[in-house]
């Protein structure tokens, strides 16, 4: 019986190249509660897709000589094909091209218009392209994006704005009141603090492209990425023209997001939200970060990996287990190859697969490949059924929390409960008398219903795994029952069939090799920002490149990523600021040999004076410096 509904959402991802596995996380965690809610007898609605419009798309799709949308045909194709490698059971994939979302955001648009929510004024400040983003002076004080650390540029425009500043109060109320609505609680005081210093009203459409929804009142302007993008989460359920879906499943019960979206998600949604005068979702969930060694995973420093070698080398399974055991909901983790293959390794070789493949044997050889009967119990049988029936219960609670490390840890107790089960009653010496028949008898019923109960745990998380364990078992007739984790005895007959090892051990250090390979990229492959719009000849002459030499480096008192450089050239030393405290210690930089431009117009970087700009190259992990033989003072050209 359908107990409730529940939907949940991933973010909708930006087709600008292809997933990683970072991506990947977030939505094997939607689609481990999504299956986890359904098993649990909920009827779910799981929603992903891509927020396919903007700056960027149209500028990338230029380079590559496509149009936006084929384009973004290509991209989203890719999407669903990992999503389907991934084995991941959305309920409906939501394209912001689509038909159905344009309508519905331009009717969103009319009705916050209507109340008076909407105005037309004029923008200038600070654009970051990738981040899609605006910023004030205030916010991009170093003339970077202060979520990713990209140079912004200028822009002023004509544009339609949000009156986000009308909701500050309520939704500072909304942050104090309901402490549950963003999780965990580190994200929510975050928010709290940034609403409380004042929330600036928001810009909602552009004029300086066309790549996007036209505005319904003025199609000289589209409407700007986040009231596009946030809206996905009702129009796919038919707000506002078509509300069946929308009155079963709305409100969300949680949006499942990063980190670095948290605020969007939090502050302006839910405004927005406000204004249309809907129900707000539940909850808001902010991951973290899966980290490599050097920082974030990133597209575009290509510090990547690609979950589709991960699944076609150990299986889909493999890889969403390691995902949802190794890191703690909410916090950043760390991903090396080792840690990867050492928990494969320990938890499913080791752990479950030997458990199954024991107890499959023992059955074949001990019982005829019959599962005996339940028998009469001693000590240690009672407390392996104990363990067994009491699991789920631990298991429903900790995902309720989305604490999927845990359940798993929950789940694992019993399979290694279960392995020391077997040491414990030793069946291979017990099928040495036929007068210990029945006590061997009881031991490996035991054994059976335990398996039994583990394939039905699992199948929110790894359900290949748990069919192959039911069909070794004798139960690939029915399909895994969360209800099935509450009784003990059910198995009686059933012909088990032991099949080839579920999680066969791996050798580290081999494994560690052939990922290495996996992951060189040979030059001819490898992808390299575009090359910028032609300059003229007169345009790269104006430009003054002098060698420097680097005699005293501190850091910035008031920014920490900034380093202040004395560079002599020649006769003259003089002051350069940089950004690049993150990859360099100032007394490592002394004596280094530097290319400046030297004639660029001094600017003031948080209070200090910067007369030029030192030339790095970025390597894909850290910016290092371009340097020369040539003594300082030489020209470059």
């Amino acid at each position: 019986m359908k107990r409730d509904t529940f939907y949940i959402s991933t973010p909708i991802y930006y087709p600008s190249s292809n997933l990683h596995i970072g991506h990947t996380y977030c939505t094997v965690m939607a689609d481990a509660m999504a299956r986890f809610k359904r098993l649990t007898g909920y009827d779910v609605m799981f929603l992903t897709g891509t927020d396919e419009h903007g700056q960027k798309i149209q500028k990338i799709a230029k380079e590559n000589n496509n149009t936006p949308q084929e384009y973004v045909d290509r991209v989203v194709e890719g999407i669903k094909d990992l999503w389907n490698t991934m084995e991941i059971s959305y309920d409906d994939f939501i394209r912001t091209t689509e038909d159905r979302h344009v309508r519905r955001v331009q009717a969103m648009f009319q009705k916050m218009y209507e109340k008076g929510d909407i105005y037309k004024g004029e923008y200038e400040g600070w654009y970051c392209t990738p981040c899609e983003a605006f910023w004030t002076d205030t916010q991009a004080t170093e003339q970077t994006c202060p979520d990713c650390g990209r140079p912004v540029e200028r822009a002023k425009e004509e544009a339609y704005f949000f009156r986000l500043s009308n909701y500050q109060a309520r939704l500072i109320d909304l942050f104090e009141n309901d402490p549950e609505f963003l999780q965990p609680e580190s994200r929510r005081n975050e928010m709290l603090n940034f609403a409380k210093q004042g929330l600036e009203d928001l810009c909602v459409s552009r004029s300086s492209f066309d790549w996007g929804i036209p505005v319904p009142i003025d199609e000289k302007h589209v409407i700007y990425v986040w009231l596009d993008a946030l809206s996905n989460y009702v129009t796919a359920l038919g707000y506002p023209d078509e509300p069946e879906q929308y009155d079963k499943y709305w409100p969300a019960d949680v949006h499942l997001v990063g980190k670095e979206i948290v605020r969007f998600h939090s502050i302006i949604w839910p405004a927005m939200l406000m204004s249309l005068d809907q129900p707000l979702p539940k909850k808001v969930l902010g991951h973290g970060w899966i980290l490599l060694e050097g920082g974030k995973m990133s597209k575009s420093r290509g510090n990547i990996v690609d979950p589709v070698k991960l699944i076609e080398r150990y299986g889909v399974d493999a890889l969403k287990y390691f995902l949802l055991r190794e890191y703690t909901f909410g916090q950043d983790g760390l991903y090396t190859n080792e840690v990867m293959l050492n928990r494969m390794n320990s938890d499913l070789a080791n752990d479950l697969g030997n458990l199954v493949s024991r107890t499959a044997s023992m059955i074949e050889k001990y019982n005829n490949s019959i599962v005996p009967p339940a028998g009469p119990l001693e000590g240690t049988d009672s407390e392996l059924k104990d363990l067994a029936l009491s699991t789920a219960a631990k298991v429903e609670e900790h995902m309720n929390r989305f604490s999927f490390s845990q359940a798993l840890e929950e789940i694992w107790t019993l399979i290694r409960r279960t392995n020391k089960y077997i040491d414990e009653t030793t069946p291979w010496i017990l099928a040495r008398n036929e007068a210990d028949k029945p006590r061997l008898e009881t031991v490996l019923h035991n054994l059976a219903e335990s398996l039994r109960i583990v394939s039905v745990l699992i199948y929110p998380f790894m359900h290949t795994t748990s069919s192959k364990i039911r069909k070794q078992m004798g139960l690939w007739f029915a399909e895994p029952v969360w209800e099935d984790t509450q009784v003990f005895d059910t198995m009686d007959g059933e012909v088990v069939k032991k099949g080839d090892g579920i999680f066969p051990r791996l050798d580290i250090e081999k494994e560690l090799e052939e990922l290495e390979k996996l992951s060189e990229t040979k030059e001819d492959e490898k992808e390299y920002p575009p090359i910028k719009d032609l300059i003229q000849y007169e345009d790269f002459a104006k430009l003054d490149f002098r060698v420097g030499k680097v005699v005293s480096c501190e850091k910035h008192p008031k920014a920490d990523k900034l380093l202040v450089f004395q560079i002599k050239m020649g006769s003259e030393t003089r002051q350069v600021i940089s950004g690049v405290a993150e990859c360099h210690k100032p007394e490592d930089t002394i004596g280094q040999t530097v290319i400046v431009v030297a004639n660029l117009a001094p600017r003031m970087l948080r209070g200090m004076e910067s007369k030029g700009m030192l030339l790095f190259a970025d390597n894909g992990e850290r910016f290092e410096f371009v340097t020369t033989i040539a003594p300082d003072g030489e020209i470059v050209s």
